[in-house]
């Protein structure tokens, strides 16, 4: 099964950058993304907010950008042992 994300959005919360257990870097995010869609054959102006998490290098270096800074995030989905919502697993990022 394919469990792959790709999505253009904003920084809209950064927390502090935090350390697992096991002393690896790790940085939770809220992003928000706004586009224009076509579905069903017509157009529809889509907003989401999504929660995300960035792990190691990734989550030094983007604990370092500017919120509401746009960037295209590629990962996986998720739902955290102790939630209920899904969480986007950021593994690459690009300015956009």
């Amino acid at each position: 099964m394919d469990n792959h994300v790709a999505l253009t959005a904003c920084i809209a919360e950064a927390q502090a950058l935090r350390y697992t257990p096991a002393g690896l870097p790790a940085l939770d995010l809220r992003l928000e993304h706004e586009s224009r869609q076509s579905e069903a054959g017509q157009p529809r102006d889509v907003k989401a907010a999504i929660k995300a998490v960035a792990f190691g290098a990734l989550a030094e270096r983007l604990a370092r950008q500017n919120l509401g800074s746009r960037w295209r995030f590629q990962g996986f989905l998720a739902t955290p042992r102790n939630g209920k919502s899904v969480v986007l697993h950021i593994q690459d990022i690009q300015q956009d």
